[in-house]
């Protein structure tokens, strides 16, 4: 016998046995999901916007379950901001891998969409929160900075030119241009606006195509 969570538990039954996997998979799948859902309405209104309260009840949650699996908001915060950085991460790597020839290119087609601009809970999470991380010195931005070399290094590789000086330069400044365009795509009351910086910034990037940037 087995005291767990204040229910006492007989592992020698195999029906008690079954219900305490059953219930560990359960909070696992809860965990997973206030995860998820905290990472999409921190990306759409910010740290400060997204309360413990509101968070559990769009989750489908109960308020006092929250506390059972983090140990503070600032935990949550971290795990959700791992959660969506990875995410991105591998988005980046399916479009590379899928890209073909003009990789970078179909990056910041699917960057510099306005699919992408009108949806931030389900985007970039460094151009919806990177202000905020700024301010923060927690393993947020430590966190942040990896997965910013991350791309980095994944862009440098398929810029067309055989100087690794210049292939991180250049990775650099597209990468900066990509986050900078979305975040003032996303600033601007003027549609219109929002759409042509959100054009000419990939005009920009297309212009780096091998076929008519070579070196």
């Amino acid at each position: 016998m087995y005291n767990v969570n204040g229910e006492t538990i007989d592992f020698s039954s195999n029906e008690d046995f079954q219900r305490m996997r059953v219930s560990r998979e359960q909070a696992a799948l809860n965990r997973g999901r206030i995860i998820d859902v905290a990472s999409k309405l921190f990306r759409e209104r910010g740290f400060d916007g997204v309360g413990v309260a509101d968070l559990m009840k769009a989750a489908g949650l109960t308020h006092g379950g929250f506390y059972g699996n983090f140990a503070s908001k600032e935990d949550l915060i971290e795990q959700a901001c791992s959660r969506a950085l990875q995410k991105s991460q591998d988005i980046l790597n399916q479009t590379v891998e899928l890209g073909g020839k003009d990789a970078l290119g179909a990056i910041a087609e699917r960057y510099l969409s306005t699919t992408h601009r009108d949806h931030p809970g389900e985007g970039c999470v460094i151009a919806a929160l990177g202000t905020e991380v700024a301010r923060n010195s927690s393993p947020v931005r430590a966190a942040f900075t990896k997965a910013i070399r991350s791309a980095i290094e994944v862009l440098s590789t398929l810029i067309p030119t055989k100087s690794k000086r210049l292939k991180r330069e250049r990775a650099l400044a597209v990468y900066s241009s990509l986050v900078g365009a979305l975040v003032l795509a996303r600033a601007v009351d003027d549609q219109e606006l929002s759409t042509e910086i959100l054009e000419a910034t990939l005009a920009s990037i297309h212009s780096l195509h091998p076929s008519s940037n070579a070196e």
